[in-house]
């Protein structure tokens, strides 16, 4: 047994970064003035082969006193503890360099991961990129179960398990239903296949295992007994709800901990005597565990973990509680995270690289804005990463040929001294920084971006314009962490570490008006002494469904939670730790009934009221409680806590007290150099100073560089540095405004960047809160909303990008709602439209507008909000009938009214345009769920107003005339950059005029001629030609035309570039008026948004012959009951509606200007839809059904030189009576392929009636009544393909 806390010995802790290895270390004596820290090159191979144990061999050297060849096994029975942190798990994962792993997952599911929420990941990029999946053989295994209850039947009833029946009680307390046990011969064989494939790591994952993990605890007996080294079962691995990430998280886990436990192996390997020596790794939610306990799935952060150990051991105060900013610049990104209230902030659900890792993590958000950052210009914009030059070949200033970032500008505005840099770059890594090769690129750079512009910007500006677009690149992400989830970023504190922090966060708390930022001694270091200082951590958590408060809840919950408490504190003792040192912290995951977004609760005190506390944190991070709503614990979790006590730091305000004296020094006399560094428009004589050369107590006013061997910290001249014993305390006098002498003439390019990351930063945190204070699933979960900025005539600023059907609809939207109350509206009015005349697309689609208006009255802008709201009346349950004929029976239509009037929400109007008005037609009914409806009406305006009060800070900081200066040039901006992308298509085709068309299924022809005049710069889309409207709801309001031409321009340029009503400045667009691309007035249109919105796109492409059709299609599937009241009981419950879109086949690429084709892709959202998908496991809890398939479509994909995408095949059993309603296209005619290419297959939905087997095609568009028993197959069509194969 090894025992904490042993005096005179070493201690070690190594952070293994990608770029560098940090070490820290300590003889023995505890004492900080005797710590060794320094740096290595984590590959190094010509030195040495292992950066880690290189680490430890020097640091041996040192406290040893003696010399130690390298290569030779390492004694450590001299060290107490080697504590490290790694990036191995996470370059695994991003370079896909693990071990070769297996999937065994439940029969029907074997695509899961492929197809994962079937979102893209960026809505704008044609040519659809996953990353690969990480195991490589996936097999089905014939086993299932489900929940018996579902929660949207309310009042909700639990019913009684019965093994007769094949009912049993879960580990959540759930009732599951075993519907089919494995076989067990079948699994051997199916396992020993894989085996003798040479495949030794292998992951399952079953449905609902985290409350029933009986399948997965046999099968994996019996891969053990096949021979498998390494079983990752994922009901142990991550045992919560949601199969899609605790699926991925098994995979991972079988994919990385191989890699990692051969590593480790490594570094045992190359010591001896270490059976006395604690050997630890930090985990990703910040604690310490045994080396032969450490996983690769709780790794991913393990590097950035250990800083935010780091600042929060260091920085934190007790006393006075300020929270802090963790502001952790490195070379190729930037971590941000938060702590407060003395704890940690972890997250239980992220995404790296693809992988979506279901464990305890630290929240840390991750900024792609380095030193490494590449520096370039485009469109007109100064453009900042996320491409990075890494370390190989590096900045420009590495003397390797690489390109210009953020260490260039530094280096070239005097912000680095390359006097205390270690000489170790160019061939022979004998020579310091390359400022004349960083100086030559920027003046290169400068002529590029001045014969652009027709500018005379100096290189100096140009170098510090990048700089500052840095800056809001990261300002954005700390408001992410802070203001987006309720907290008032100005009550913080700043702390920078990192190697490149120093440079820059003075300038970023500055941006967010932040007044103190504090640099620990270690801060190039910070990470590997947060690893030093770690406390050692076990955890346990377990599933659970119980009703907080409700009778035998609390017995037991507090009978698991001493289990789980138990286990944990068993495993602590056994690694030598006394009872006495280990705290214990109790924790519910709780949710609202009815509701899938949870909070873990820490228990405050002996008797605590979890309740209140609940109500509590949702009301600050979402905005409001349901106060009389009962509470589900989702999960019970125990966090136990060794305390490792190495060392007590003094807080600052501490570390003050301790001083005798505090006095203001001239830098000039203390400095090691002078030189000239570039602040603000010109240089400034600037002293350099020695860190540790600088007496404590001492005061230093800016400008002023404080630098040692590790790091550089500017202090610019608004700006102070007190220097204490283990601190460096910034303060920022006075407030410096970017941009404070631009003039209403001139546009400066630096400005336009900056406010380009700002306005769509206002349009996405507008969406953070509509996401936050919303309640339906629709919005919550599905995310189909959302938000946009506008100037004071209704043109787009900007859009978040959200649904992409959404992105040029909404203007047209504001623009008519302006004309229509010009003048009439007054401070405190909201508006609230969905009508096709006035800019909607379909009645669900509710918009939400906010006038802004000066102190004086004068309107300044508008933001704006639209969701889909589930239900809105009409003629059946969704409010999105497929055979609507006239547009009052797809629910209430709101041409434009006042929700809010001077600040009072209209509840009695809302009642009457959702319930009364569309009752009044005949077989229709109002919304079906009111309450719902005005929750999420409210969230709306909430969404809003955060807009607004984003936008008046804005005004604070530059004045309204400049803002809206910046918002037309915005808009300039993109019409310029649609202009020479359209110029370059016409010179590439060699041709000005393009036709194409398309048919709907009913027969409807879409035609296009597009007409590009570039000497004129008269650039015509014509619809002439396009069938007059019909009578049917597939016809599509003019703003979804717009939309639709909207959304293909801003992906043909291929750029990341703003996405505004500039992209339409350039063109006229004809549409008839009384055809099905502008309907009369009246006429249905649901179908418009989802399926003829699909295939405006397919016409445009085609036409433009940039790809083949994609599946043209949403699979509009819905189901749901109205209130019943039951015969036996006589209780009423409420009725339910269910909504969801379905993934089809992308099409393939064609060879254009500015890329190769391309093949499409699998079973993905595409064009105008990017609504995520229900998991599984979600969807049984919640509606009775069970979901037998969602799998790839193999072979619907069209066939060429690049072949189109596969559709998908969705297949549901009803568990209970049920309207079904499916709403599609591409049923008749096949998405074409071009120039050769193959037609991808149409999609078919099929009823299966349970009572005599019949299988029966309803058609594209249909409703029918579903008996329990009853199941739904919907084959999603496949993309087309390009050239023939």
């Amino acid at each position: 047994m090894i025992t904490h806390g042993s005096a005179g010995r070493i201690r070690i802790a190594i952070d293994r970064g990608g770029t560098f290895t940090d070490v820290i270390a300590n003889p023995g004596s505890g004492r900080q003035e005797d710590d060794l820290f320094f740096k290595l090159l984590s590959v190094d191979p010509k030195n040495y082969p292992d950066a880690p144990l290189e680490g430890i061999r020097r640091v041996l050297e040192v406290f040893e006193g003696k010399k130690i060849p390298k290569g030779v096994l390492l004694d450590i029975q001299n060290v107490a503890s080697i504590r490290m942190g790694t990036t191995l798990a996470t370059n695994c994962a991003l370079e896909r360099t693990g071990e070769r792993c297996a999937f065994l997952v439940t029969k029907g599911f074997k695509d899961s991961l492929v197809i994962g929420d079937q979102t893209r990941p960026d809505i704008f990029d044609l040519d659809i990129r996953r990353f690969d999946t990480l195991y490589d053989v996936v097999e089905e295994v014939n086993e299932r179960v489900t929940l018996e209850d579902f929660s949207e039947q309310l009042p909700f009833t639990k019913s009684q398990p019965d093994p007769k029946e094949n009912t049993v009680v879960g580990k959540s307390g759930e009732t599951v239903r075993i519907i089919q046990v494995p076989d067990e011969s079948e699994v051997r064989e199916t396992l020993t296949g894989i085996f003798n494939e040479g495949i030794r790591s292998i992951a399952i994952a079953f449905l609902h295992s985290y409350t029933y993990p009986d399948h997965e605890l046999m099968v994996g007996e019996i891969a053990k007994e096949v021979g498998f080294h390494h079983i990752s079962l994922s009901s142990l691995t991550s045992p919560m709800i949601k199969f899609l990430p605790r699926a991925h998280s098994a995979v991972a886990d079988a994919y990385l901990t191989p890699v990692i436990r051969t590593y480790l192996d490594h570094i045992f390997s190359g010591l001896t005597n270490s059976q006395n020596t604690s050997i630890q790794f930090m985990q990703s939610d910040g604690g310490l565990v045994d080396g032969d306990r450490f996983s690769g799935l709780r790794s991913i952060l393990s590097g950035p973990a250990g800083g935010v150990v780091g600042y929060s051991a260091t920085c934190y105060n007790i006393n006075n509680n300020t929270p802090l900013i963790g502001f952790d610049m490195g070379g190729t990104s930037t971590d941000i995270s938060r702590f407060g209230d003395n704890k940690f902030d972890h997250v239980f659900e992220t995404t790296t690289a693809g992988i979506i890792i279901q464990s305890p993590q630290l929240d840390i958000h991750t900024v792609a804005a380095g030193g490494s950052s590449i520096l370039s210009w485009e469109n007109g914009l100064f453009k900042v990463g996320p491409a990075s030059a890494g370390a190989d070949p590096g900045p420009a200033a590495y003397r390797k040929g690489g390109p210009l970032t953020i260490t260039d500008a530094n280096l070239f505005l005097g912000c680095l001294v390359p006097e205390f840099f270690p000489k170790i770059f160019g061939p022979n890594e004998d020579k310091t920084l390359d400022l004349e090769t960083t100086t030559q690129k920027f003046h290169e750079l400068t002529e590029l971006i001045n014969a652009d512009l027709d500018s005379s910007l100096s290189p100096e500006e140009v170098a510090y314009g990048f700089i500052n677009v840095a800056n809001e690149t990261m300002a954005r992400a700390i408001r992410a962490v802070t203001e987006a989830k309720g907290y008032n970023v100005l009550e913080h504190y700043l702390v920078s570490f990192g190697g490149a922090g120093g440079q820059h966060a003075v300038a970023v708390a500055d941006t967010l008006g932040i007044s103190s930022v504090i640099a620990h001694r270690y801060s190039s270091v910070l990470s590997a002494y947060g690893i030093f200082l770690a406390d050692v951590v076990e955890e346990r958590q377990r599933p659970c469904s119980y009703i907080l408060g409700a009778e035998g809840t609390d017995n037991i919950t507090r009978e698991i939670l001493t289990d789980l408490k138990n286990e944990c504190i068993g495993e602590l003792l056994k690694q030598g730790f006394k009872e006495s040192n280990i705290e214990i912290r109790e924790f519910l995951n709780l949710r609202y009934e009815g509701t899938e977004t949870s909070l873990m609760i820490l228990k405050e005190g002996e008797t605590c009221d979890y309740k209140k506390l609940f109500n509590a944190n949702h009301k600050r991070e979402f905005g409001f409680a349901f106060e009389q709503k009962s509470i589900i614990i989702d999960d019970l979790r125990i966090r136990a806590i060794a305390k490792s006590d190495i060392r007590k730091e003094l807080s600052i305000e501490e570390e003050l007290n301790t001083v005798t004296r505090i006095q203001e020094i001239d830098p000039e006399k203390e400095a090691s150099l002078i030189k000239d560094v570039y602040f603000d428009q010109h240089f400034v004589r600037t002293p350099v100073l020695r860190i540790e050369t600088v007496p404590i107590g001492s005061i230093i006013h800016g400008p002023a560089i404080l630098a040692d061997g590790t790091q550089t910290n500017i202090i610019p001249p608004n700006c102070k540095a007190t220097i204490l014993s283990s601190h460096i305390v910034i303060e920022i006098m006075n407030k410096s405004t970017i941009g404070e002498n631009s003039t209403i003439d001139s546009i400066d390019p630096v400005l336009l960047s900056i406010f380009s990351h700002r306005f769509m930063d206002i349009a996405e945190q507008m969406g953070v809160q509509l996401r936050k204070t919303s309640v339906s699933t629709n919005v919550k979960e599905r995310l189909d909303f959302s938000c946009a900025l506008f100037d004071k005539d209704g043109s787009l600023v900007a859009n978040a990008p959200h649904v992409p059907v959404h992105l040029g609809s909404m203007s047209t939207c504001i623009m008519a709602q302006a004309k229509l109350w010009k003048g009439k509206l007054r401070k405190g009015d909201v508006l609230v439209t969905n009508h096709p005349d006035v800019g909607g697309t379909h009645l669900p689609d509710i918009t939400v507008i906010s006038p802004a208006f000066s102190n004086n009255g004068e309107l300044l802008f508008y933001v704006a909000s639209r969701a889909h709201h589930a239900d809105i009346g009409g003629l059946l349950p969704g409010s999105i009938p497929p055979n609507s004929k006239e547009l009052y029976e797809e629910g209430a239509a709101i041409y434009s009214d006042l929700l809010m009037e001077e600040g009072v929400f209209q509840e009695d109007l809302v009642y009457r345009l959702l319930v009364d008005d569309p009752a009044k037609f005949p077989g229709c009914s109002g919304a079906r769920r009111i309450s719902d409806n005005i929750s999420d009406l409210k969230a709306q305006v909430a969404a809003n107003t955060k807009g607004i009060q984003l936008i008046e800070n804005l005004v604070q900081d530059y004045t309204f005339p400049i803002i809206e200066k910046y918002m037309h040039a915005i808009q300039d901006n993109a019409s310029d950059t649609i202009k020479k992308m359209l110029k370059q298509l016409v010179k590439h085709f060699n041709s000005s005029k393009f036709t194409g068309e398309d048919y709907m299924d009913d027969g409807s022809l879409i035609k296009l001629t597009v007409t590009l005049d570039v000497e004129k710069e008269e650039y015509v889309f014509d619809f002439t030609g396009s069938s007059d409207q019909i009578y049917g709801n597939t016809n599509a309001p003019i703003a979804i035309t717009n939309s639709a031409i909207l959304y293909c321009l801003r992906c043909l340029v291929a750029e990341d570039i703003p996405l505004n009503q500039g992209c339409l400045k350039p063109l006229t667009i004809v549409v008839p008026r009384g055809s099905i691309l502008n309907p009369g007035l009246g006429a249905a249109v649901v179908g418009g948004n989802v399926l003829t919105s699909q295939r405006v796109t397919d016409v445009i492409f085609k036409t433009l012959n940039v790809m083949a059709d994609s599946q043209g299609d949403c699979n509009n599937f819905t189901f749901g009951v109205g209130p019943q009241t039951d015969p036996i009981t006589g209780l009423e419950s409420q009725g339910f509606g269910y909504y969801e879109t379905i993934c089809g086949g992308s099409g393939a690429g064609c060879d254009s200007w500015n890329r190769s084709g391309w093949n499409g892709t699998d079973a993905v959202h595409t064009n105008m839809t990017n609504t995520r998908m229900t998991d599984a496991e979600v969807f049984e809890r919640r509606y009775p059904v069970l979901l037998h398939e969602f799998s790839i479509r193999g072979g619907s994909g069209g066939s060429g030189k690049y072949s189109g995408g596969n559709g998908a095949i969705r297949d549901i059993e009803f568990r209970k009576d049920v309207t079904a309603s499916i709403l599609s296209e591409r049923r008749s005619l096949a998405p074409h392929g071009v120039n050769g290419g193959e037609d991808g297959q149409r999609g078919e939905n099929l009823w299966i009636r349970r009572t005599n087997g019949a299988v029966i095609n309803v058609g594209g568009k249909n409703s029918f009544q579903a008996k329990n028993g009853d199941r739904f197959i919907i084959k999603t069509p496949g993309g087309g393909g390009v050239g023939e194969s």
